[in-house]
């Protein structure tokens, strides 16, 4: 796999990404701002520093680039069906170690009004994390790893054993 891969949809202003370089994210709400858009959200997740009582010290992240994007830009026209006023689209996810307080994903949108900006980001991280296949195992100190599959993931994978020492069943992560 590449260390980064990045598309933009042909005839349109969505950007999709999948790599192991840190997020930027200044850099990303710079590719959805627009002479024609009012607005900009954004989310960010990052990882936090604990889970249950645990100590979280890094998150690693895995997943086949070219169909985590090719859903990715499903999102996008899902987004376009609801929304037809948005400007711009970028979605972007990081794949390998990302330490406490990174950003793990990003999502922008940008069109004329605030209301279609944030439903559609909403829309698209609810989304992101119910469809597209990339995977997070959680580090904790003192080496125990336990592999974490979103709450909004139905089809995931029922063992995952890559990063983790011995093969775990994944358990729910908390919706956040």
């Amino acid at each position: 796999m590449t260390s980064h891969a990045s598309d933009t949809e042909r005839g349109r202003d969505d950007v999709v990404e999948v790599g192991y370089e840190p997020l930027d994210s200044q850099r990303i709400v710079d590719l959805v701002t627009d002479a024609r858009a009012g607005a900009i959200s954004t989310f960010v997740g990052t990882t936090r520093n604990n889970f249950q009582g645990k100590k979280v010290v890094r998150l690693e992240y895995e997943g086949y680039a070219p169909m985590a994007m090719s859903e990715l830009h499903k999102i996008c026209g899902a987004i376009r069906g609801k929304w037809p006023d948005v400007v711009r689209v970028a979605l972007c996810h990081r794949l390998g170690v990302v330490n406490v307080t990174e950003a793990s994903v990003i999502v922008a949108v940008s069109s004329p009004h605030r209301r279609e900006a944030l439903e559609a980001c909403a829309f698209a991280i609810d989304r992101l994390k119910a469809t597209v296949p990339i995977w997070k195992c959680e580090q904790y100190e003192g080496d125990e790893r336990m592999w974490k599959e979103n709450l909004e993931w139905r089809d995931g994978a029922a063992v995952r054993a890559s990063c983790c020492s011995k093969k775990q069943a994944m358990v729910p992560a908390e919706k956040t």
